[in-house]
């Protein structure tokens, strides 16, 4: 993010110590090669509530209720970047999701993260207002219907 001139995920943001605690409490999901010998990507996929969407401003989520899936932490590896992998990746997610009786599938990213808004657009989320992250600072709030 840093060499991209954006200020989301600085400061040691996030930690291994937080990727160890997602696998550790079931939401760490990693997407592998083919082969199944690299780690391509990786995320958080929470089902059910997300603290810091309870509040929204500047807009309203398109459902309500705590039925949906949330991603965190989306990251590819570099040399897997620009091939269509956090598209499928994200696929797969909403694929599970919906397996799951999820009603929507909820992300947030920081307002300068063009390849996550693009990606969002073009897996047809709905912009829907600004959240705010533990720290204080907005992040632009997505939300796609799954049913």
């Amino acid at each position: 993010m840093a060499r991209l001139g954006i200020d989301q995920w600085q400061n040691g943001y996030p930690a291994r110590a937080t990727i160890e605690a997602d696998t550790l409490s079931g939401v760490g999901v990693v997407l592998c090669s083919k082969e199944e010998r690299e780690v391509v990507a990786y995320c958080a996929a929470i089902f059910g509530s997300e603290p810091t969407y309870a509040r929204i401003d500047d807009g309203e989520w398109l459902t309500s209720g705590d039925d949906y899936v949330v991603v965190h932490r989306l990251a590819v590896a570099d040399q897997f970047k620009h091939q269509g992998v956090a598209t499928h990746f994200m696929r797969l997610i909403e694929a599970l999701a919906t397996k799951r009786g999820c009603g929507s599938f909820r992300i947030d990213t920081h307002r300068d993260n063009g390849y996550m808004h693009a990606l969002c657009a073009r897996l047809g989320f709905v912009r829907c207002g600004v959240i705010y992250v533990s720290d204080g600072s907005a992040r632009v709030a997505y939300e796609k219907v799954l049913r």
